[in-house]
């Protein structure tokens, strides 16, 4: 048998004989009662020491002549630890002051044998028998049980089988997720968030896409302290480089941290824009990877250099493209970014719609579509933003259809699309005296009269404000005062029992301007409903009172013709 084998022999019994002595040690450690700060730091070693062995008893060893001298150290360090501490316990020593100084060698012994098997690790020369990990403790484990497991996957990290790090990064994703202790101890734990930090750049896939994995985790509750470890440059080395699950990480990881616009300058600097504009060009970017994308651009654009720099780089036509794409994701997430980078922007607004932005979001509300209902809630929102301030946009609106699609869903769209093509309708007629006689024609009163008794008072107001506008034009009064329908729909609703406060004084003020008709007096007088004015007026006011002395005065400007007539 070789030297190297006998070696190997001796070193198991070492091993096993200092781990069975930091176990008692850390369990005895926890009923001294003096000197209690010193052996709280001792304590920290030796269950890191423990772990790093613990972790060590998984390998093969080759070449190990380090590690033989070095388990030689620790085990008399931990035997002459084991003789201080039974003199704590029993308060045998000799002095206070030789007992400090003694506790603070061997603290200072255990940081060393630590650095040493630091040192063995970086060497390579402890490989991988079996990628074995601590059993994870139960639910009701004690926090101590739990820094245990943590730094003993923290040696496994140190360890230089890449195996041994997956499966040690694997089991901390899970902890992680399933219980926050972990998380929190994780994060207190020195030298562990900069071990991730540092796996991200790691050339093995798995590795790197479980260390992209952890910090998107732990980012939810402690991004400041991945910005302190330095995460944000090699998240987006990530981005150009991992592979399709780990850049979704990175991306998501980056959403995070860019919530805070104090981070979104360090992602300009590191080339985080132009590799996010990367990913939302390729075409064989997952939809996924695109929307994040999309949304960490969206965190990005409230600082005017960048969102300059992407428009000098061709954003906009190339986020107007992917507005057309089959992917509802993708589609979404583009119409969002791009109404961010409009936002009080007037030039932006105006370049959108130079590119073709307009015909972009009009067609996604076309009832023929396959668009969703999500995506044409955007849009809707899309076109009001970017238009609403935007002059002599009307005709190319109406040149894609615009009106049409608004008038259908204010008839068939679900609730929250009705009423956005509802406050669509509100600010286009309040475009322009045309726009209200197109909307006229169209068939728009009809409609916005079904509104005016909806349980919100949002919609019932929005609805009647728009249908006044409407109706202030002589036109538009008219053709609604011919459908003899409009009328009673609108007295119906101003019975007492049933109108809320806020509908009455809305239909009143409809009720007014339709009393400057002829016509509309005599519908309103020869209704059959004209009681519920009467009654209005008695409790009401104001408003009521007016319409009846405007009926009446017709009424007897009627009689007095037919007198002198007669």
């Amino acid at each position: 048998m070789g030297d190297q084998e006998n070696r190997a022999l001796e070193e198991k019994p070492m091993l096993q004989q200092s781990i069975i002595l930091i176990s008692s040690l850390i369990s005895l450690s926890h009923s001294i009662k003096v000197f209690t700060t010193k052996w709280q730091s001792i304590r920290n070693k030796l269950e890191e020491l423990l772990s790093n062995l613990t972790a060590i008893d998984n390998c093969e060893f080759t070449e190990s002549f380090s590690l033989s001298i070095t388990l030689e150290s620790i085990l008399s360090t931990l035997k002459n630890c084991n003789e201080l501490a039974k003199k704590c316990l029993d308060f045998s020593y000799t002095g206070k002051l030789l007992m400090q100084s003694n506790l603070e060698i061997v603290n200072a012994k255990l940081g060393t044998h630590l650095q040493s098997i630091s040192d063995i690790y970086a060497m390579g020369l402890l490989s991988q028998n079996y990628a074995i990990v601590v059993s994870k403790p139960s639910f009701s484990a004690s926090k101590d049980d739990v820094k245990f497991y943590i730094n003993d996957l923290l040696s496994r990290f140190k360890i230089g089988s890449n195996d041994m790090k997956k499966q040690a990064l694997l089991a901390f994703n899970e902890v992680i997720q399933e219980d926050e202790r972990y998380l929190k101890i994780a994060v207190e734990t020195d030298g562990l968030i900069n071990f991730l930090v540092k796996f991200l750049d790691f050339q093995e896939i798995d590795i790197r896409e479980e260390a992209s994995k952890s910090v998107f985790l732990i980012a939810g509750l402690y991004k400041s302290v991945l910005i302190s470890a330095g995460v944000i440059p090699p998240l987006i080395r990530v981005l150009e480089s991992g592979n399709d699950s780990s850049k979704i990480f990175a991306a998501r990881c980056l959403m995070k941290v860019t919530e805070n616009s104090d981070n979104t300058w360090s992602v300009s600097a590191h080339g985080g824009v132009t590799a996010l504009l990367k990913i939302c060009r390729n075409k064989d970017s997952l939809s996924e990877l695109v929307g994040l994308a999309c949304g960490v651009l969206k965190n990005l654009v409230g600082v005017e250099e960048i969102k300059r720099f992407m428009v000098e780089e061709g954003a906009i036509s190339e986020f107007l493209n992917l507005v057309r794409s089959k992917d509802e994701v993708v589609q979404i997430c583009s119409l969002d970014l791009l109404q961010s980078m409009a936002y009080g922007d007037e030039s932006i607004k105006e370049m959108i719609i130079q590119e073709g932005g307009i015909r972009a979001f009009v067609r996604v509300l076309d009832p023929k579509s396959p668009f969703s209902t999500k995506t044409r809630e955007v849009a809707f929102r899309g076109i009001v933003n970017i238009c609403f301030s935007t002059e002599n946009i009307l005709s190319l609106l109406l040149n894609y259809g615009f009106m049409d699609h608004i008038l259908y869903f204010l008839q068939n769209g679900d609730v929250v699309v009705q009423e956005l093509a509802l406050k669509a309708a509100f600010w286009l007629c309040g475009t322009s005296e045309e726009a209200k006689k197109l909307m006229g024609d169209a068939g728009f009163m009809p409609v916005l009269v079904k509104f005016l008794d909806s349980k919100s008072f949002e919609i019932g107001e929005m609805a009647a404000e728009t249908l006044s506008s409407l109706i202030m034009v002589p036109k538009n009064r008219k053709k609604f005062v011919q459908n003899d329908q409009n009328v009673c729909m609108l007295l119906q609703m101003l019975d007492p029992e049933k109108a809320s406060s806020g509908n009455k004084k809305l239909l009143l003020s409809i009720l007014m301007l339709l009393t400057n008709s002829n016509s509309a007096r005599k519908k309103i007088v020869n209704s059959g409903y004209l009681k519920n004015i009467e009654n209005l007026a008695e409790v009401e006011g104001s408003d009521a009172q007016k319409i009846i002395r405007k009926l009446n005065s017709n009424r007897l400007r009627s009689i007095f013709t037919g007198f002198w007539h007669s």
